[in-house]
């Protein structure tokens, strides 16, 4: 496979970055954050008129047919923008599920862009060890307890695992509770089940699948973060003066921003690389993306100075979202540590 972007790829990534640019820049992120975090009216935008939604349906269930490269391309820019819509946790993670279940009528619904959907697992959840049964089933009815579910604020329907099975139930039929986020741009919420009516949508699901499936995409997030935060940070130091002379003129701060430059060129290939969705690549690019991202946005801290104590300043909102990522889906020392195996290597000691 090719690392480069297509042209399909560019210009999809244009599209998307010029509607956010236009609609929805930090600044507007960071005026909503305190409120109602998600901004629905951006997402009717991208789920229709871009038709982001149904990126990863295939044609036949009325989506776009596109392979995980589309979909990274459009997690990039929206990690640029730490935006605040649903895409990864329905239009990846749930529309994943989804398809491994074949669940046509509800693949169609969030084509058409109408709903939005939620897997009802843990958003720290990882791959590579069992969640712990909390929901159980029984006569067509769902109880129990989930706790910190990204995308369960916003979704129409929750998709709930239990066992091998995958089912399907209305967001009215149960209790969702939106508790406190280290990332205020993507709300979690405990999820409760007191006898919710469940419809089954099929055996097989692998639920690991999905998770890995998810943390190989979500690298090209932090990719998005660790851009912007180094994008910025080169602005900021260029107009930024100390003793008449720009700070970015500085030795120091110039291998600062060199190191980080070359880790997020390194992050960039390792999320490309996640796109052929193979465990492997998936585990190379969390190892590497999640503590990129990080590390891109602490050093945005640093070097903007006193600006950046200041709540006005988005700076915050892309080291929480780091932070946050850095624990979805796997930690990178669940990533590394699966790795020993899969390359066939001995593992640590």
């Amino acid at each position: 496979m090719t690392l480069l972007y297509t042209d399909v790829e560019q210009e999809l990534r244009a599209a998307v970055r010029d509607l956010l640019a236009d609609r929805c820049p930090p600044s507007a992120v960071l005026a909503r954050v305190e409120g109602a975090p998600y901004d629905l009216d951006l997402w009717k935008t991208l789920a229709r008129d871009i038709g982001v939604a149904g990126l990863l349906i295939p044609e036949e269930y009325g989506g776009a047919g596109a392979s995980a490269r589309e979909a990274a391309a459009v997690l990039e820019e929206l990690g640029r923008g730490v935006t605040p819509v649903p895409f990864f946790t329905s239009s990846v993670l749930a529309t994943h599920a989804l398809l491994q279940v074949g669940a046509a009528a509800l693949l169609r619904e969030l084509a058409e862009g109408e709903s939005a959907a939620a897997l009802v697992v843990p958003f720290a959840a990882s791959p590579y060890r069992e969640t712990g049964a909390t929901v159980t089933l029984a006569d067509g009815k769902l109880t129990g307890q989930v706790r910190a579910v990204a995308g369960a604020e916003v979704a129409d329907v929750l998709l709930v695992p239990v066992g091998g099975d995958l089912h399907a139930v209305r967001a009215a039929e149960a209790r969702v509770e939106v508790v406190p986020s280290l990332d205020l741009t993507r709300p979690i919420a405990h999820v409760t089940f007191d006898g919710a009516a469940a419809e089954p949508l099929g055996g097989g699901f692998d639920l690991a699948a999905t998770l890995r499936f998810g943390a190989g995409l979500l690298a090209s997030e932090q990719l998005g973060v660790a851009e912007w935060c180094l994008e910025a940070t080169l602005a900021y130091v260029k107009e930024r003066h100390q003793f008449a002379r720009p700070v970015g003129s500085f030795q120091a701060i110039k291998h600062r921003l060199a190191d980080l430059w070359l880790d997020v060129v390194r992050a960039r290939a390792a999320a490309r690389g996640a796109t052929d969705s193979t465990p492997m690549s998936a585990a190379v690019a969390q190892a590497w993306n999640a503590g990129v991202a990080v590390h891109a946005a602490e050093e945005a801290v640093q070097l903007h100075g006193g600006i950046r104590m200041t709540w006005e300043h988005p700076i915050h909102l892309y080291l929480k979202r780091a932070k946050a990522t850095e624990l979805a889906l796997g930690t990178p020392g669940d990533h590394r540590d699966a790795l020993a195996p899969l390359a066939d290597l001995p593992g640590p000691v």
